[in-house]
């Protein structure tokens, strides 16, 4: 396959990649607004916690996606460590799955407590479940950070896929810190884990599972931006790298070029005045310009250009 028809190929599949994460987001975005009016308007208020109970059709569906995220980021992770699936690409869907996972962590944590205030009596307490989780926060934002060190391609990915393997332990202690100690937190409420028993029914039950199905929307429709967004980046890095390498060496064949001619014209450059005069000279009567202009690098510079436009 020539150049040319592998370029029009990936295009092509780029369309049809965004035109599907569009009809995922448009999707998302009516079940989210169908899961707010049925959990605002339509389901009923509990026994127990009357109107707080609204508050579940958001909490845990957030939660669910922070599992998700990590759980595809760990995926991903042992994909590219091992040698027989070893591609950049996933290294590129761990970051950008643990960038999703870190903000429903953060949401997860401000909707708990904003429960919690009335159920509890105080915005936070240092409960098992509210403490994995805040640790949780903190060392994905680390394995982010380290992501973002400089270095070879390959050896980022290296030392972020242990950083990642290390702090996704927690994502296992996080769900079951209710049942591992007492917890403040109420058990599993969809599916008792110990029991298998379900203690939603009826509209309340159709309603979160709607949540589950909007977040999870939600969730597949930022990946697929937050990666592409990645990949945009990868590129726009690698082509600015091949630019200035480009142009380093079009500058040394012009000043090579421009050192012959003078040599020629001139005589060697310890009979003329000076350095200065014998580069001015070198470069006035020389085809080549002794520091070319950006027009030579013109394909890369307008690629690099609109990739980084896109990244922005």
């Amino acid at each position: 396959m020539s150049e040319e028809n592998r370029m029009t190929a990936v295009s092509l599949r780029e369309k049809r990649a965004q035109k599907a994460t569009t009809v995922v987001g448009i999707l998302a975005a009516i079940s989210l607004v169908a899961t707010v009016w049925l959990g605002l308007f339509i389901t009923p208020p509990d026994e127990f916690m009357g109107n707080l109970v609204r508050l579940l059709y958001i909490h845990p569906p957030i939660a669910w996606v922070m599992f998700i995220a990590y759980g595809v980021s760990f995926l991903s992770t042992l994909l590219y460590l091992w040698p027989r699936t070893r591609d950049l690409r996933f290294d590129r869907l761990a970051g950008a799955s643990s960038e999703v996972g870190v903000l429903f962590t953060g949401l997860t944590l401000i909707s708990g407590s904003i429960w919690g205030r009335p159920t509890w009596g105080t915005w936070w307490t240092w409960d098992p479940l509210l403490t994995t989780t805040a640790l949780l926060f903190v060392m994905y934002l680390g394995y982010l950070a380290l992501r973002q060190l400089p270095g070879d391609p390959d050896v980022r990915a290296k030392r972020s896929a242990v950083g990642g393997l290390i702090a996704f332990i927690d994502v296992p202690i996080v769900y079951f810190s209710v049942l591992w100690w007492k917890s403040l937190h109420q058990a599993p409420t969809v599916l008792d884990p110990t029991t298998g028993k379900t203690y939603i029914h009826g509209s309340m039950a159709y309603t979160l599972l709607l949540g589950f199905v909007a977040f999870t929307l939600l969730f597949i429709y930022l990946l697929a931006k937050r990666y592409r967004l990645a990949g945009l980046k990868d590129v726009y890095e690698r082509l600015s790298l091949q630019e200035a390498i480009e142009e380093r060496k079009l500058e040394a064949t012009a000043g090579q070029s421009a050192y012959e001619n003078a040599v020629s014209a001139y005589g060697p450059k310890d009979e003329l005045v000076g350095q200065n005069s014998f580069l001015e000279k070198a470069g006035s009567e020389s085809e080549i310009p002794l520091y070319p202009s950006h027009s030579s690098q013109n394909n890369l510079s307008i690629r690099a250009q609109n990739i980084r436009g896109e990244i922005i």
